[in-house]
């Protein structure tokens, strides 16, 4: 998957009613391009969707951890992954539902809680930010709303102009590219290490990472692993310090963790 050497830059912050119309922006072309796909009969249309998304991920596995539960056996490899995930991205019904009945709820929802890490200090409007595994981009679009202009999101499916296409086991950036990440869809990584080693590669030192998973309950049909303690999520972070570990209440989700980039490369990944 080729990178692009910067994410898209948003220069102007955009209208409250332009954010209102880009989930139905977003939605008119990803149900083209999930029709466009489906349409043909042959194999090798949903295996060009994959074969994107799946460039430069190698297929070994994640070392065990008593403290993650994987599901990776139901997977034949790791394209049949993507096309499960896939199933999920471009179902046309949920994203109906994302662009309309929870658009609103989750951006003032998600609003709320970046408005809160500003007025911590974890985030400031001149950060450039990076929403991993955003879908159609509510996450994006909160932080615009409280004045972080510079935010873009990545999923394996595009939802312009909000979130570009990347697959999180490999993002599509340069090493030290954002001031801060969020994901909250922890339990879809099939590779749980690599997950975590691509946000510690794409923060700068100092940058933070705010993570919202749920710990002892088991995922839906999509997840790929199921995280029995805390310590099965941060250990993965060998480069990070942990800033703090809540309870939130966040759409299924019940822990908030945040973290910060170390400042010595000591203990990067390799």
């Amino acid at each position: 998957m080729p990178a692009d050497p910067k994410p898209p830059r948003a220069a102007d912050l955009p209208a409250r009613p332009l954010l209102l119309a880009l989930p139905f922006v977003s939605l008119l072309l990803l149900l083209y391009v999930y029709s466009t796909t489906t349409a043909s009969s042959s194999p090798s249309a949903a295996a060009a969707t994959v074969a994107i998304a799946s460039a430069g991920v190698p297929l070994t596995p994640s070392p065990p951890s008593p403290h993650i539960r994987m599901r990776r056996a139901r997977f034949r490899s790791y394209d049949d992954y993507l096309r499960h995930q896939l199933n999920k991205t471009l179902d046309p019904r949920l994203r109906r539902v994302w662009a309309t009945r929870d658009w609103r709820r989750k951006v003032d929802a998600f609003a709320r809680a970046f408005a809160g890490l500003q007025r911590e200090g974890l985030l400031r409007n001149a950060s450039r930010t990076l929403c991993v595994g955003a879908r159609l981009g509510q996450e994006v679009a909160a932080l615009r709303q409280v004045g972080v202009a510079d935010a873009v999101g990545i999923d394996l499916a595009p939802a312009p102009p909000l979130v570009a296409r990347g697959d999180f086991h490999a993002q599509p950036f340069p090493d030290a590219t954002f001031d801060f990440e969020f994901s909250n869809v922890f339990d879809h990584a099939l590779y749980p290490d690599r997950f975590a080693a691509e946000i510690e590669r794409t923060l700068r030192p100092g940058g933070v990472a705010v993570l919202h998973v749920a710990v002892h309950r088991r995922g839906d049909k999509y997840s790929a692993n199921d995280l029995l303690d805390i310590q099965g999520l941060v250990g993965l972070f060998r480069g990070c310090d942990v800033v703090r570990v809540s309870k939130v209440d966040a759409f299924g989700l019940d822990t908030e963790v945040i973290l910060r980039k170390k400042r010595s490369a000591a203990h990067q990944h390799p």
